[in-house]
């Protein structure tokens, strides 16, 4: 592997460069969550329609991710990123200048194109390393990326108070602006053996989609992320409508859940080459059930307080930390020649789970019913992906791991 060298286009893009194009779309999912119910208020809308900001937004992006990855497979990882981002910027302005929701949830679809700066940096490390050192080198790019949902919401909810929820779309433009500048003179093109057409990338899904390997990788990911969509889809109302939080204090409480991610990234980082992808995926998966447990069992001791509810869910932090990583590495191994459309199929397909839990999530809150029901969202989800994990394991133990052979299962 070529060394990197910062702001050399002429070698392989500078981790930090990954890590900040994976985090402008981080800041622009959760920034203003604190926000959401000041936001409802002003364009004098309901709740539930201003949440569609984050869950149609989420569903945007698994869409938008079906498209990317393949694009990035013909026209490069440098051009797409780039196209990315400006789209991004134009969506931004749409949402400070609108004059009613609809507008503003037409701007918050334009932003999607973020999404980006998580389909290629999996992409591009892949190009460049194999597996298990993708597995590592991933979880390095999300540990730093993960500071930024740590701070976020409560840099969100700071500025909401001050200057209004406006303020968290001011930061996501200037940011997007100088993310631009630093991948143009950083990130030069890893794809060095591009598709022939986007046609011909397409027909290469029915070769992903009879991989049992790729199915098994694709789930865990999608159930491991349920976990925190389903958090981010219903984590605002338990901290609003129940525990009365303000939205800095909101912000705060979100901070936990992502110092866990950030733990769970760098252990991974740390470890993954010694004990394995498989290792990682299914210690990731029972922590995050502990974390739902022991929060289940202080809820059901009537312990009033916001701090009992979302500090111990900061092992699903953990866990997804632990997990996602090494599933993401497996996705764009199973066909290494695919790197960019299997990893904007199986985001695609993670994002769209995460969309529909995170909506479901939502959905079955009540004031009156608790925040029970949320965890019980959280709960299954942290099961089916332990589920998905074993899949890939019997895989393995039957057929070799996909390290050691061709893969081509």
């Amino acid at each position: 592997m070529q060394q990197s060298r910062f702001l050399d286009r002429q070698t392989p893009p500078h981790i930090l460069t990954l890590v900040v194009c994976a985090g402008l779309g981080a800041l622009s999912l959760n920034v203003f969550l604190p926000s959401l119910s000041a936001m409802a208020i002003h364009f004098g809308t309901d709740y539930a329609v201003m949440q569609l900001a984050v869950s149609g937004y989420i569903a945007g992006t698994a869409l938008l991710q079906l498209v990317l990855g393949p694009l990035s497979d013909i026209f490069g990882r440098r051009r797409v990123m780039i196209g990315s981002i400006l789209i991004l910027l134009v969506g931004t302005l749409i949402c400070l200048a609108a004059p009613n929701v609809t507008v503003f949830m037409f701007g918050r679809m334009l932003q999607t194109a973020v999404v980006a700066g998580f389909v290629l940096p999996r992409a591009i490390i892949r190009d460049t390393v194999p597996m298990e050192s993708a597995a590592s080198m991933i979880a390095y790019v999300t540990m730093g990326m993960s500071l930024v949902p740590m701070i976020a919401p409560t840099i969100g909810g700071t500025l909401s108070d001050l200057f209004g929820w406006e303020a968290n779309f001011v930061l996501i433009l200037g940011l997007g602006l100088i993310t631009l500048i630093l991948v143009s003179v950083d990130l030069g093109e890893t794809n060095r053996t591009p598709a022939a057409s986007f046609t011909a990338q397409f027909r290469s899904w029915p070769d992903l989609f009879r991989s049992r390997r790729f199915w098994g990788y694709t789930l865990t990911s999608t159930f491991s992320s349920g976990v925190f969509f389903s958090f981010l889809g219903g984590a605002p109302f338990v901290g609003t409508a129940i525990y009365h939080l303000t939205p800095t204090m909101l912000g705060v409480q979100f901070f936990l859940i992502a110092a866990g991610y950030m733990v769970g990234n760098f252990i991974s980082g740390r470890y993954t080459r010694r004990f394995g992808t498989m290792t990682m995926m299914i210690s990731g998966s029972v922590v995050s059930l502990i974390g739902v447990c022991i929060t289940t069992a202080i809820l059901l001791g009537d312990v009033a307080s916001a701090t009992a509810f979302f500090a111990p869910l900061a092992l699903t932090g953990v866990g997804n930390g632990l997990t996602l990583p090494s599933s993401n590495a497996g996705i764009v191994s199973v066909r290494p020649h695919l790197a960019g459309s299997a990893s904007g199929l199986g985001g695609a397909i993670t994002v769209g789970g995460g969309a529909a839990l995170s909506t479901l999530a939502a959905a079955v809150l009540k004031e009156e019913g608790g925040a029970i029901p949320l965890l019980v969202v959280m709960g299954i989800s942290t099961l089916l992906a332990l589920a998905a994990t074993a899949y890939v394991r019997r895989i393995d133990l039957r057929e070799g791991a996909i390290e050691t052979r061709d893969a081509d299962r």
